[in-house]
């Protein structure tokens, strides 16, 4: 039979998914990153989290800063709660101990404050000091063996604070159970926080570089969508049902609609009217089986007027729980927060059906482009589980041509549908053409529409019989040379 470690929760709700549920309790843990990474406000929000849950804790540091200087920092953030300072969390400076009486004077001081304590969670800030002050590498092992054991005897977790970049085969890393490690990189002019388990024994985690963010609610940790959702959380429905589009003629060319819990990928350039099927496809929706608009360009206020155009009442949708617009700026954003928070609204409002407009930027938001194929496989996989039918919009350069540039290799795998949206130039005309490219384990209609957009939505008719290169942007009639 499989053992069941007993966790302490962090608070943190991405740090604690990195963990598979949170520290193991009586483990010890080195948080190692340069000055700046967050390792001081990870330890205490961490030191919150678990006063809540109950516990209590000591907060050992052996540096020179003084902890008024600490609290004024700390009082910045939302989690810190002044009033738990000296009752549930106790503060102790063994830096003039450290330095006056060496390790061992550390080791018995903080045995004492344990036992007073009475802590469950020890954090010593500082431990590059504690290296410094040893004069062997085993007095370092032998420092921290000393406070592991005490620390397990009293069923207390330990953190231990450095600055230095440790090498895995360090004294401190040969001994401690884990090792969370908090670092920053430039991508472009922007700067990304990030978190890696490098080292957790005994127990699952996610492996790999997870983005993270400083606010003032703390730190925040954004699992890599690919490894938290490997396996998708559901097989999803093993029935085929129908959905309609919004628009009767496409549901007719789709054999009666898209399959519930399918993706579509709708492909065009700017102003072809890939928003526009959004809206109508939206624009279905029922406070029994609403929607969700995950839009990065078009604000909700713009929808509605936009919607309003079209002879839709996306007001009267949202009063009666039918509908929820969300708008993400591109201006700044972590790939997996985006990705996270698209999810969470999901799960929260019930969504049925959901347009992302659009997937390029998603693009824009990602440090490194090489994960967009996982990140859109985990993201369609996980909203394909909960039977959400989604419909993806993606923006392609070229207004004319038949060139077709995909948002990710591969495309196939991720989606179940691709409908193709383009200009064509007919008899002194700009039409706009739709047609159906693939629609995953079904029949459809191949034949290219003319579509059109007015006050009473979108409207698709044949009307290219007996013409060709319409996909290349200027049609002729077939007798024409």
């Amino acid at each position: 039979m499989v053992e069941t470690l007993k966790r302490l929760v962090t608070g943190i709700d991405g740090l604690d998914a990195l963990l598979m549920g949170g520290l193991v309790a009586g483990a010890s843990y080195i948080v190692q990153g340069p000055p700046g990474a967050g390792k001081t406000i990870l330890a205490n929000q961490v030191a919150t989290g678990h006063v809540a849950q109950g516990g209590r804790v000591l907060v050992a540091t052996l540096l020179s800063e003084s902890h008024e200087r600490l609290f004024q920092y700390l009082s910045t953030l939302e989690f810190f709660d002044a009033s738990l300072v000296g009752d549930q969390i106790l503060f102790l400076s063994a830096f003039d101990t450290l330095q006056e009486e060496g390790l061992e004077a550390v080791v018995r001081l903080l045995r004492q404050e344990i036992v007073r304590q009475r802590a469950s969670l020890l954090i010593v800030d500082g431990l590059l000091n504690a290296r410094s002050r040893a004069e062997t590498s085993l007095d370092t092992k032998k420092f921290v063996a000393q406070l592991q054991g005490h620390a397990a005897f009293a069923g207390c977790t330990v953190l231990l604070l450095t600055s230095a970049r440790l090498e895995e085969g360090s004294p401190e890393h040969t001994m401690v159970d884990g090792v969370i490690e908090l670092g920053e990189q430039l991508d472009g002019s922007r700067a990304v926080r990030h978190v890696q388990l490098r080292k957790t024994r005994g127990s699952g985690a996610l492996s790999g570089r997870h983005e993270c963010r400083i606010s003032q609610a703390g730190l925040q940790v954004y699992p890599r969508l690919e490894a938290l959702y490997s396996h998708p959380s559901d097989l999803g429905s093993a029935t085929l049902k129908l959905v309609t589009t919004g628009v009767s003629t496409l549901d007719e060319m789709l054999g009666g609609g898209l399959a519930e819990g399918s993706v579509s990928l709708v492909m065009g350039p700017s102003g072809v009217g890939k928003s526009s099927l959004g809206l109508a496809f939206l624009a279905a929706a029922t406070p029994e089986a609403p929607a969700l608009h995950f839009g990065f360009y078009e604000t909700p206020a713009r929808l509605r007027l936009k919607a309003r155009s079209l002879g839709y009442d996306f007001v009267e949708m949202e009063r009666c729980g039918a509908l929820l617009l969300s708008w993400q700026p591109t201006t700044e954003g972590l790939l997996d927060e985006v990705g996270a928070r698209l999810l969470a609204q999901v799960r929260a409002s019930g969504a049925r059906r959901v347009v992302i407009d659009s997937l390029g930027a998603f693009g824009r938001l990602a440090s490194d482009p090489n994960r967009l194929n996982g990140f859109f496989r985990a993201l369609t996989a996980e909203l394909r589980a909960q039977g959400v039918s989604v419909l993806l919009t993606w923006e392609m350069r070229d207004l004319f041509g038949s060139e077709i540039t995909a948002p990710a290799p591969d495309l196939s795998s991720i989606v179940d549908n691709l409908l193709l949206m383009r200009f064509v130039e007919l008899d002194s005309q700009l039409r706009r053409v739709l047609s159906i490219l693939k629609v995953r384990d079904s029949h459809y209609d191949p034949s290219l529409h003319e579509l059109t957009i007015g006050p009473t939505g979108i409207t698709l008719r044949n009307a290219f019989v007996g013409t060709q290169g319409v996909l290349s942007g200027t049609a002729t009639a077939s007798g024409d040379r």
